[in-house]
């Protein structure tokens, strides 16, 4: 079931990518992860663009078959921005010093139905 699960997940980001790129994004990076520590989970940035404007966007792609439970997007919750936001600092603290625009979007699938949403969620 894993090896379908990884399959799926694979198929989603490249939907979300496709959508992303045509929509003028341009990818800088696929699957940015982040080691915290051996008890401790790291962060992963599933996808990193630049947008037409400059801004560096650091998406996650999330998918469910359906809306129940509050569908895709509300599956992104506190945590999973923390180790989001984590992951994107320690990518940030990797490029040459340059001040530049972030923000944090999330690509929903339920299903057939992609929502981007982007500024989903603030670095706090």
């Amino acid at each position: 079931m894993a090896g379908n699960n990884a399959a799926a997940g694979a198929a989603a980001e490249e939907q979300a990518l496709q959508h992303l790129l045509a929509q003028g994004l341009v990818l800088v990076e696929r699957n940015y992860r982040v080691a915290r520590g051996p008890s401790a989970r790291g962060g992963e940035i599933d996808l990193i663009l630049r947008d037409v404007d400059g801004t560096l966007v650091f998406v996650e792609v999330r998918e469910r078959a359906d809306g129940r439970h509050g569908g895709a997007a509300a599956s992104v919750g506190a945590r999973k921005q923390q180790r989001i936001i984590r992951a994107a600092q320690h990518y940030l603290m990797r490029q040459p010093s340059q001040a530049v625009a972030c923000r944090f979007d999330v690509v929903a699938i339920d299903g057939d139905v992609l929502s981007w949403i982007p500024g989903a969620f603030l670095a706090r």
